[in-house]
């Protein structure tokens, strides 16, 4: 008998502590979530162009002017650098890009932006950036958004093998034009 409540008593304790063992510890979400856009956006069709991968920072009462400078090389985003992917040879903003995974960096300014392909890969912010490893740099337009944007966002739009990839955050819209 003694035996028996010892048993029970010891299959008790190692249920109660065995929880513990199993159980994972889960980051809380990211306060700048990881999102992707592709084009063609239907998510049905296979034949993708071109696909970004990025963080969504938020404005939270902050100036876009301290969170992406002016004339500073940002990493287009939060957390790591954002990734783009060419499934095809493009044009990126009117320059030849071979099919490939590339990050994607910006210097932000008034009247246009500079985007820049880099060759870099798994880049944390753009604190290790070097110019060496640049694939293209183009000139991308600012327009003013139509509405405010308080999260960063990146969206693709166009017809065919032709789209526009679009960046916006607080009153800046960015665009770049790419042809497959």
């Amino acid at each position: 008998m003694k035996k028996s409540i010892l048993s029970i008593l010891v299959c008790a304790i190692a249920l109660v502590f065995s929880n513990d063992t199993l159980a994972q510890n889960f980051r809380k979400i990211d306060k700048s979530p990881m999102d992707a856009t592709a084009y063609p956006t239907d998510w049905k069709n296979p034949d993708k162009l071109a696909k970004v991968v990025y963080s969504r920072p938020q404005l939270k009462g902050r100036s876009l002017d301290k969170l992406a400078p002016k004339g500073k090389v940002w990493r287009t985003g939060a957390n790591e650098a954002v990734e783009i992917t060419f499934y095809k040879d493009v044009t990126f903003g009117g320059k030849p890009v071979k099919a490939g995974t590339y990050t994607l960096f910006t210097i932000p300014g008034d009247n246009e932006w500079t985007v820049i392909l880099s060759t870099a890969r798994n880049v944390w912010g753009a604190y290790f950036y070097n110019e060496s490893e640049d694939v293209v740099r183009v000139m991308a337009k600012v327009s003013k958004a139509k509405s405010t944007l308080e999260v960063f966002s990146m969206a693709f739009d166009g017809k065919g093998n032709d789209a526009d990839l679009y960046m916006g955050w607080g009153d800046v819209l960015v665009s770049v034009p790419v042809k497959g």
